[in-house]
C-alpha cells in the first residue's frame, strides 16, 4: 500500500508497523487520517515515537476513530478524563493490566474497536515491553475441520473473572459486564475472518461439555499465541501504540518488578462482534 502523507516501516511480516512523519498533537488532514486508518487495517497495530500529547489531545485523536469508551470498571470520582484509563505498575502492584493474553473489554456487548497506549515512564533497565499477535492468521492457519467447527460456536466472555477475581473491584450496579460472541468474527472493514477467543475473558464454549470446551479453548488459545503470528514493541517514553481489538490480542510483559510504569489509554468504542456467513 502506498502512502504519501506518513512512512510506514513494518516490524515483522505478519503484525505491526511503526509511523513517522505525523504530530498527533496537531488537527490532521483528511488523507492523512486516512493514511493512518489504512495502516492500521492493513498492520493491525501501529507505532509512533517522540509524541507530546496533552489528555485533551490524546483524547481528540482517538475521537478520530469514533466514539470514546468508558472502562466498565472505571469509578474514580478524582479524573477529569474518564475516557483515559491510567495504566501504572510500581513497587507496591500485586498485578498489572494485560499480564494474560487477551482482546480489550472483549465482555462487553459491543467490545472496543481499538486502543490507543500512551506511555510516558518506563522502567530504568527496559522491560515492559508488549507483544501482539494477528487473529486473522491465528484464524487462516487453523486446519478446515476446526474451522468448520469453529464457525458454528459462540463462547462466553465474561468481566468477573478478571475484574472481581484477579483484580479484586466491586462491580457496578448490574455487575460486570458478561456476553456471548461468535468463536470466529468478520471484521466489519476488511471483511476478513480472525479467531475471537482469549484467555483474560473467555470463559467458556455455548453448548459443549466442560471438558470439551476446556480443551478446545485451550488448543486455540495456544495456537493463537504462536511466536511467528507476533510482535514485540519496546517502548519509549512518549511513545504510542494503537491497535485494532478486532482482529489482534496483546499481552503486557511484567518484567521490571519493582520499577516504575505509566501510561494512559483512550478506548474507541467498536461495534457487536458477527460472523458473516
Amino acid at each position: 500500500m502506498g502512502y504519501q502523507t506518513i512512512q510506514v516501516r513494518k516490524l515483522t511480516p505478519a503484525i505491526g508497523a511503526e509511523i513517522a512523519g505525523v504530530d498527533l498533537s496537531r488537527p490532521l488532514g483528511n488523507q492523512t487520517f486516512q493514511e493512518i486508518h489504512d495502516a492500521l487495517m492493513e498492520n493491525l497495530v501501529i507505532f509512533f515515537h517522540d509524541q507530546e500529547l496533552t489528555h485533551d489531545q490524546h483524547k481528540a485523536f482517538g475521537r478520530l476513530f469514533g466514539e470514546l469508551h468508558l472502562h466498565p470498571t472505571s469509578t474514580r470520582k478524582d479524573w477529569d478524563h474518564p475516557e483515559i484509563l491510567v495504566i501504572k505498575a510500581d513497587e507496591n502492584s500485586k498485578y498489572i493490566a494485560g499480564e494474560e493474553w487477551h482482546s480489550d473489554v472483549s465482555c462487553d456487548p459491543e467490545p472496543p474497536m481499538g486502543s490507543i497506549l500512551y506511555m510516558k515512564e518506563l522502567p530504568p533497565d527496559g522491560g515492559g515491553n508488549t507483544l501482539f499477535a494477528n487473529m486473522y492468521r491465528a484464524w487462516d492457519t487453523l486446519s478446515p475441520p476446526i474451522q468448520r467447527l469453529c464457525e458454528g460456536l459462540t463462547a462466553i466472555h465474561d468481566g468477573a473473572q478478571v475484574y472481581g477475581g484477579r483484580f479484586g473491584q466491586t462491580p457496578k450496579e448490574g455487575g460486570f459486564p458478561r456476553n456471548e460472541h461468535p468463536v470466529v468474527r468478520t471484521h466489519p472493514v476488511t471483511g476478513r475472518k480472525a479467531l475471537y477467543v482469549n484467555r483474560n475473558f473467555t470463559t467458556r464454549i455455548v453448548g459443549l461439555r466442560k471438558h470439551e470446551s476446556d480443551a478446545l479453548l485451550e488448543m486455540l488459545y495456544r495456537h493463537s499465541e504462536t511466536p511467528e503470528f507476533q510482535c514485540r514493541f519496546a517502548w519509549r517514553p512518549n511513545s504510542i501504540a494503537f491497535w485494532d481489538n478486532r482482529a489482534a490480542m496483546h499481552h503486557a510483559m511484567w518484567d521490571y518488578f519493582p520499577h516504575r510504569r505509566l501510561g494512559y489509554r483512550v478506548t474507541v468504542k467498536g461495534d457487536k462482534p458477527f460472523l458473516r456467513a
